[in-house]
């Protein structure tokens, strides 16, 4: 065990953050700190290195172990360049190779016991040195840089001149480079692009040390971590597995403890209406049978009510206005930033209804269309045409349409004067904002919380052509998943850019990669999109890795599906590998929809097996009740009831081994 959590408890004025929170982390173990915004997680993670005090509990690192943080937000202030700034985690070691070289120097001036002492020293630092990776540590550090999307010519940059985010980029590679032997990241996707996420998974899934996670994506989590830390309500369980093992776990967790919950409550209240009527008797027999019950009922240690998302708790955005057919048509779109070309000649052409999603790597390009398709910036040549009747809302990254003195309510009020107070407040609880978390004001909110906000006037604006610039960055996964079912029961059409693999798999219905300064369209969604990308990648390479210069320029502007017309050049497809290659998939894909549709059987069986042994359970309670026992026609009619649910069960046992075997 390299880290022991006991009983941490942390309160701000009559706010109780963790309450009695306890967990561990064995070496090597990759663990992940998940909730809603506002839940803690932060605030852990700064008690546990010490930025913060608990108000009871300790954490205690093993000794001899060392601990590297890497926060949300970033001040890294230095007039050396990104490599120079990474190299300084490596001062021990060119430290020591410069002792090594020195003492080489001097070896060869000295002779007797003075060398010989020399020598000891000169075995020991090789062999340090060598242990420390001397030897590629400067190649180590350009892999971590290039890992994290810096390119080499980005490498003389100063620290000053960068973005928040770079700067979070640099920090987190200093973290990664300093192999500390448990590793604490605080969001640490926020900034990173899909190729640099997928690195940060690889690296940290081999890293020989301990890991813990505060993080919202999901794709992510499911990679890299094998321990789940849930705080809830001040409160922390423990869960063993990836995220979708997680998320399965706490579901039927939860469905047990609601159901707890609703049985004991619904006993209560028929116990209270028992007293109640026997008291109506005002019989002394009575009145104490009532006060009995009454002791008896007073005993029962009442369950909280479990958390639980609202099923109700989803927003319908419906626009006022249908638009025309074509949405939006890009002709020719080119850019540039001095010597820096971002894209050029790009066509494009949305439909309405359509959900699109737009990646590629930082710096292609994707937030600058979204601005100029918005007006927010010109475009060096092209044209831009939005369809009849196309009405926008714009969503951007830094949340500016936001008046930070005012409150929530005061904010959405005030742009929409026309809406009630109740649907205000029901728009504010789809987001999860209730009571009088209304009335809290702009400034005081999280990031995260600020752009729920943002996302709900978007909602509130009747827009039938939304244009999302990051829309789920700060957000927890609950409000993503808010978000996800508001977008995909839109009837209007979204155009987003996203890093969040699983978000753009639950909502895009077309996928445009930006790449080498132009578009690559994908039909489908990020699943889709992964099959896809390998046969453009097999595209590139050509038939046994000979592509001709031709056929690389086909793939390059091409479209992932050869049956589409979209807005660039289609895939040639002639070649009989290829051909194969698509009959597979689709060989594949018939197969994935088998399985599926076993799995679902699957769930559905299990589910009726567990109501069906309930009720049994009930059922055998129920014929132990001495008023039932006596009773020959009720006892007669539950055994009845019990034979069916038992042949039914032996039924649904039966299919379920079935389909068991089948999987």
């Amino acid at each position: 065990m390299i880290l022991s959590c006991s009983h941490i408890s942390k309160s701000f004025g009559t706010d109780v953050i963790l309450n009695d929170v306890s967990f561990h982390i064995e070496d090597y173990e990759k663990a992940a700190i998940v909730g809603i915004n506002g839940a803690g997680k932060s605030t852990l993670l700064k008690i546990i290195v010490g930025e913060l005090s608990a108000d009871q509990g300790d954490a205690v690192l093993s000794k001899g172990k060392t601990l590297g943080y890497l926060a949300q937000h970033q001040d890294l202030t230095s007039h050396k360049t990104i490599y120079e700034e990474l190299l300084e985690v490596k001062r021990p070691i060119i430290e020591m190779e410069e002792k090594i070289r020195s003492l080489e120097v001097q070896m060869k001036h000295v002779t007797g016991t003075e060398l010989d002492q020399m020598l000891d020293t000169y075995t020991r630092l090789n062999h340090e040195f060598e242990l420390a990776n001397g030897y590629s540590y400067q190649s180590e550090i350009t892999g971590v840089l290039k890992g994290l999307g810096f390119a080499e010519e980005d490498f003389t940059k100063e620290i000053s001149t960068l973005s928040g985010g770079q700067k979070t980029r640099v920090s987190l590679g200093k973290l990664l480079l300093s192999r500390p032997d448990i590793i604490m990241l605080d969001e640490p996707t926020n900034h990173l692009d899909m190729e640099s996420i997928s690195w940060l998974e690889t690296y940290l899934m081999n890293y020989k040390g301990a890991v813990i996670i505060v993080a919202h994506d999901r794709y992510f989590l499911d990679r890299v971590v094998t321990k789940i830390i849930e705080l809830d309500r001040g409160n922390a369980t423990v869960y063993q597995g990836n995220y979708t093992a997680y998320s399965e776990k706490r579901a039927m967790i939860r469905d047990a403890q609601l159901k707890a919950y609703l049985n004991q409550q619904q006993e209560i209240k028929h116990q209270e209406e028992v007293i109640a009527k026997l008291k109506s008797f005002n019989r002394e027999k009575s009145i104490k049978r009532a006060e009995s019950r009454e002791k008896m009922l007073n005993k029962i240690e009442v369950l909280d009510k479990p958390t639980e998302v609202d099923d109700e708790m989803k927003i319908r955005l419906e626009p006022n206005i249908i638009s025309g057919n074509d949405v939006l048509t890009v002709r020719n779109l080119s850019k540039s930033f001095g010597d820096t070309h971002l894209f050029a000649g790009v066509d494009m052409d949305i439909q309405r209804g359509e959900r699109v999603a737009i990646i590629g790597n930082n710096g292609t390009g994707k937030t600058t269309l979204l601005k100029i398709i918005n007006q927010m910036i010109p475009a060096d040549s092209g044209e831009i045409t939005l369809g009849s009747k196309v009405h926008i809302g714009y969503y951007d990254q830094e949340h500016q349409v936001l008046h930070m003195e005012k409150t929530l309510f005061d904010e959405l009020q005030d742009t929409y004067p026309d809406l009630n107070n109740t649907r205000i407040r029901n728009v504010l609880a789809a987001f999860l904002f209730t009571g009088d978390d209304v009335f809290k004001r702009i400034k005081d909110l999280s990031g995260g919380e600020r752009g729920r906000v943002s996302l709900a006037k978007l909602m509130l604006s009747n827009a039938n052509f939304l244009i999302l610039d990051e829309p789920t960055n700060h957000l927890d996964i609950t409000s993503k998943e808010i978000l996800e079912e508001a977008l995909n029961n839109y009837t209007g059409t979204v155009l987003y850019v996203s890093h969040d693999r699983y978000f753009i798999n639950r909502t895009a219905t077309r996928i445009l990669e930006l790449t080498s300064e132009t578009f690559i369209n994908y039909i489908g969604n990020y699943d889709y999109y992964l099959e896809k990308h390998d046969l453009m990648n097999q595209l590139y390479a050509g038939v046994n890795g000979t592509a001709s210069s031709g056929d690389r320029t086909a793939s390059k502007h091409g479209t992932a599906d050869p049956s589409s017309s979209g807005s660039t050049a289609a895939v040639s497809t002639a070649s009989a590998p290829v051909s194969n290659g698509r009959s597979d998939w689709k060989a594949q894909r018939e197969e994935q929809a088998k399985l599926r549709k076993k799995q679902n059987e699957l769930k559905k069986v299990e589910e009726e097996i567990a109501t069906l042994e309930s009720r049994g359970e009930e059922l055998d309670e129920q014929i132990q009740q001495p008023e039932i026992a006596s009773n020959v026609g009720k006892l007669m009619e539950i055994h009845k009831e019990k034979e069916a649910v038992d042949a039914r069960l032996a039924e649904l046992y039966e299919r379920w081994e079935q389909l068991a075997e089948d999987m």
